[in-house]
C-alpha cells in the first residue's frame, strides 16, 4: 500500500479524492493505534518518502540572475538596454470610396423595407 502511495502523483488529484485520501489515511492510523494497544508493541509503517525533485529558492535566484546577466550582455553587444528593431513602414489601410459606401447603404436599407414589409403583410 505505501509503495502505491510512493508511486503515486498526487498532483493530478481532485480535491475531493484528496480530502478522501486523507480521510482513509486518518483511519489506517487509528486502527494501527488500536492494534498497538491490543499487541501491546508497535507496528511500524515505513513513511512515504518527500519527492525527489524540486529547486530551492537560492537555485531559481541563480539562474534568474544569469539569464538576467546573459540578456545584459547580449543588449550590450547590441548597444543599447533593449534590441533595436527596424523600424516598420506604415501598412496602407484600405479605403472605401463614398460610391462604394453609398451602394451598400442602398443595399442595406432596401434589405431592411424589404423585411419590415414581410412583417406587415
Amino acid at each position: 500500500m505505501v509503495n502505491f502511495l510512493q508511486n503515486m502523483d498526487l498532483t493530478n488529484l481532485t480535491s475531493n479524492q484528496l480530502i478522501r485520501a486523507a480521510k482513509i489515511k486518518d483511519q489506517i492510523d487509528a486502527l494501527n493505534q488500536q492494534l498497538n494497544s491490543i499487541l501491546g508493541g508497535s507496528v511500524s509503517v515505513p513513511a512515504a518518502k518527500a519527492p525527489k525533485g524540486g529547486m530551492s529558492a537560492a537555485g531559481k535566484a541563480k539562474i534568474a540572475a544569469a539569464q538576467k546577466a546573459r540578456w545584459a550582455k547580449i543588449h550590450a553587444a547590441k548597444g543599447g538596454t533593449q534590441a533595436a528593431k527596424p523600424a516598420m513602414p506604415a501598412k496602407p489601410k484600405g479605403k472605401m470610396s463614398a460610391a462604394g459606401r453609398a451602394r451598400i447603404v442602398a443595399a442595406q436599407k432596401a434589405r431592411w423595407a424589404k423585411i419590415k414589409a414581410a412583417k406587415k403583410a
